[in-house]
């Protein structure tokens, strides 16, 4: 079954990081409620050598993901691994400077492409200072690397949460660490990626056969998280389907949605984010082609009451 993150009151402070243990030197750092910009990162540890998958959107939270490496009594990373370029996956990069970044090579364009963009969307946060730092080896379809005996394959779906995506698989371990692509009782977001590509991308993770998953938002769960975003995507694509043929904006069919089952999911903010990628794609725009990103955060605060989406980090 697919569990789902509880969900902090407005104004309350979200609790603390946490770790769980998945196998022998492999961990969860988990980020509660898995809302805006608290996302999930791993930690993997053999021969000698330790790997991070993601950092965090503060320097704060960076520290705190350095600590729970060296309380474990593992070495600090020489590896991280940025499963895409949002700000809460990357912005820590900078606290590991003895770690060199890998990650897919649009991952990296779009790293330095951002720059410091969650500054601009919610500039109360106090990041710290952040300082951009985009992977420096790149692949382009698939790559293993080694952490002691522990072999850390990358994945790339093709165009999904975003058009330079990772999935970080542990064959031997049977755990996937699925950055964005798997949110664990939040909305999908698909502002820089794709609807098709999605539906895709769950494909490639259900042919791992993986036993562990964890999510780039939510609790580790288990493969049961993937039907719930497969029921998703396919409502959406009816959805804008019908709203696109009648001539309604992404805006006014969001207002208009009856949720159904996905009411439980936080962030509904998300779905007029994802009506105009689905649009997008309607209209044989190139998958994950850039779309205004004003006017969508625009649509997505009248969504959310005519405030700014909460980011707790």
């Amino acid at each position: 079954m697919c569990s789902t993150s509880p969900v902090a009151p407005v104004g309350a402070e979200p609790a603390e990081p946490y770790t769980v243990r998945l196998a022998p030197g492999v961990t969860a750092f988990v980020q509660p409620d898995g809302g805006w910009c608290l996302n999930n990162a791993g930690i993997v540890t053999g021969g000698g050598r330790t790997a991070l998958i993601d950092t965090t959107a503060t320097v704060r939270r960076a520290q705190l993901l350095r600590d729970a490496v060296t309380e474990a009594g593992a070495p600090l990373p020489t590896t991280i691994v940025n499963t895409h370029h949002h700000g809460d996956h990357t912005y820590g990069n900078c606290v590991f400077p003895e770690a060199t970044v890998v990650g897919h090579e649009e991952c990296r364009r779009q790293t330095l492409a951002a720059g410091l963009q969650l500054h601009g969307i919610w500039p109360d946060v106090e990041y710290g200072d952040v300082r951009v730092t985009p992977a420096e080896v790149t692949y382009a379809d698939t790559l293993a690397l080694h952490v002691g005996d522990t072999e850390i394959r990358l994945i790339h779906p093709g165009p999904a949460h975003t058009t330079g995506d990772t999935i970080a698989w542990l064959p031997e371990q049977r755990v996937v660490f699925t950055g964005d692509l798997v949110f664990n009782g939040g909305t999908p977001f698909l502002l820089m990626g794709s609807l098709a590509g999605s539906l895709h991308s769950l494909k490639v993770l259900r042919e791992l056969d993986a036993e562990t998953v964890v999510p780039g938002h939510g609790p580790v769960t288990d493969p049961g998280a993937y039907d719930v975003l497969e029921r998703y995507f396919h409502w959406l694509q009816d959805l804008a389907r019908t709203e696109h043929a009648a001539g309604r904006t992404p805006l006014e069919a969001a207002r208009a949605a009856d949720l159904g089952e996905f009411a439980a999911l936080h962030e509904s903010e998300r779905l007029v984010a994802n009506l105009h990628r689905a649009y997008a794609e309607l209209e044989g725009r190139p998958l994950g082609e850039p779309l205004d990103l004003p006017t969508v955060l625009g649509d997505m605060t009248t969504m959310n009451g005519g405030r700014t989406m909460i980011c707790h980090a």
